[in-house]
């Protein structure tokens, strides 16, 4: 069998949830002897990529490398979107001169000028294209990024609606899917996966609870991330609580807070370096008002943390009860209550929750058991 995988950029050349679903993606279908025309691009002011990193020689063997540089983004509104579509015109002009595919697999807006050439008469094989988070039909956290959402939705709309398959990650992220295609039948859920690698390097007896609670955050400085809403919560609790508060990613100055119970340690790229952070702490909190499946909460599980995260896109699938606290989003009150109980539970409890977090890894989300789910439903 042989895919072309469609995607704007790869980790670790370019960072970010979908780039690395692209990464692992490859990986492990190549580790299943799946052949894989890999066509991804840089920004403008990055090389081309010749020789891809973290695969080994035997996946290499598997892996057909196709890069392309971008041109220098413009600023005026909607620029992403119609640069989006040129990009996709790349790849399919860049596809119709290499051998010929049995599946295309698009991420985000990049398998739309195939769909679009598809509809009008060109033979190609099945197009599957997975939108991840689908934010865009989320709800937002001020009127300005309402507006810009709803500059995405017809377009993602059309790309979704002129593939033949669309990839759901799960949860409340079907429910949009199946009302935005023509066809709910032709929605495909699949979750994303983690490497083992998580959680070979982990030994849980090595991460037992202490008596100062310790809590983490990962993620850039975005409005939806309810950053806001956790600094505001950090700060009330303070006074009255005893714990530790971890923040991974570039937060601005002038938002951080001053206390030695908080922690910044600005933007760490390296996995070791996260992996080490998120072993020495207790409890992950993600208070977004919009999300796919965010990886770093399978990070944090595959590192023994229990969860406290919002109940967006396909978080549901992620955390309950048994790992963790699934609160409504925008709700401030629900995140105190959530970090006071977990701050005040046993640390018996709050151990069970951690080694759920790990059993949930192993029976759900591992990248080798995605990989064969995907080759199924591919093959069907």
């Amino acid at each position: 069998m042989r895919i072309a995988l469609l995607t704007t950029g790869i980790y670790p050349y370019v960072t970010g949830g979908m780039q690395k679903h692209s990464y692992y993606l490859a990986k492990y279908l190549a580790k299943h002897g799946v052949y894989i025309d890999l066509y991804h691009s840089v920004p403008y002011d990055q090389a081309l990529e010749k020789r891809l990193e973290g695969y080994t020689e035997e996946e290499l063997k598997y892996i057909n490398n196709y890069c392309f540089q971008l041109k220098k983004p413009a600023k005026y509104p909607g620029h992403y979107i119609l640069e989006s579509y040129n990009t996709s015109k790349i790849f399919y002009e860049a596809l119709l001169e290499n051998q010929k595919v049995d599946f295309i697999y698009a991420q985000g807006f990049s398998g739309w000028y195939c769909a679009k050439q598809k509809l009008k008469g060109a033979k190609l094989p099945p197009i599957g294209v997975n939108f991840h988070g689908l934010e865009m039909f989320q709800k937002a956290p001020s009127l300005r990024v309402k507006l810009e959402q709803y500059l995405f939705h017809f377009p993602v709309k059309r790309v979704n609606q002129l593939s033949d398959y669309t990839f759901s990650l799960g949860g409340k992220l079907t429910d949009i899917l199946q009302r935005i295609v023509v066809n709910p039948k032709k929605v495909i859920v699949i979750p994303i996966g983690i490497s083992e690698t998580w959680l070979n390097i982990h030994e849980l007896t090595t991460n037992k609870v202490g008596q100062i609670r310790k809590f983490v955050f990962i993620g850039r400085y975005e409005r939806r991330k309810g950053i806001e809403e956790l600094t505001k919560v950090i700060v009330k609790l303070l006074p009255d609580y005893k714990f530790e508060f971890h923040f991974i990613g570039p937060i601005p100055d002038e938002q951080k807070i001053r206390s030695e119970s908080i922690v910044y340690h600005g933007l760490v790229k390296e996995e070791h370096k996260i992996q080490a952070i998120l072993q020495t702490t207790d409890v992950l909190v993600s208070p977004s008002y919009a999300e796919g499946m965010p990886t770093v909460i399978l990070e944090a599980m595959a590192s023994g943390c229990a969860i406290i995260a919002t109940d967006v896109g396909a978080v549901c699938e992620e955390v309950n009860e048994d790992n963790g606290w699934l609160i409504p989003l925008g709700n401030e009150n629900s995140l105190k209550n959530a970090i006071i109980e977990a701050i005040q539970s046993s640390e018996q409890d709050i151990q069970i929750k951690k080694e759920n977090s790990i059993r949930k890894i192993k029976e759900n989300f591992l990248w080798d058991n995605i990989v064969l789910r995907t080759i199924k439903e591919i093959h069907a």
